[in-house]
């Protein structure tokens, strides 16, 4: 899976660039593979970010701005949904991305499955402990039976 950066090249705005450039080098930095896909001198690329980022996503003139940030054809967000996961540390998640191993994130995942097998044996030995119960019981009737019979 490749993650897509759609950028503008020449933007006017600094703030804009600023934007891109945050996105492109956290990315560089967590070791993501991604393509740059640049909007400004290349319809095709403008046109199919305008067409894929989801209705309620887009601003009220109806143009989304760059960067728009896209795991394969499944819309990521934009960059303040970027910086939001980066501010909560759920970078990978926002990308649809499976966290590095030794991550904090694969760790996360790693005490989550274990918690889930803890819990599921321990539900287990409480079935087996309720078993031998009703089994001691059962023997216990048996012999008081046997014994009154006697």
């Amino acid at each position: 899976m490749v993650i897509k950066v759609f950028l503008a090249s020449s933007s006017g705005s600094t703030a804009i660039k600023k934007k891109q450039q945050d996105v492109v080098a956290f990315l560089e930095a967590l070791k993501v593979d991604y393509a740059q896909l640049d909007i400004a001198c290349n319809e095709e690329n403008r046109m199919w970010m305008r067409q894929n980022v989801p209705e309620e996503k887009k601003p009220s003139n109806g143009i989304p701005l760059p960067p728009q940030i896209f795991n394969e054809e499944s819309y990521c967000g934009d960059y303040e949904t970027f910086f939001d996961a980066k501010e909560d540390n759920s970078v990978f998640s926002f990308l649809g991305l499976a966290p590095p191993p030794g991550s904090k994130g694969h760790a996360e995942e790693d005490e989550e499955q274990d918690e889930e097998e803890l819990r599921q044996l321990e539900n287990e030995e409480e079935a087996d402990v309720e078993e031998e119960g009703e089994e001691e019981e059962e023997y216990l009737e048996e012999t008081q039976e046997e014994e009154a019979a006697e």
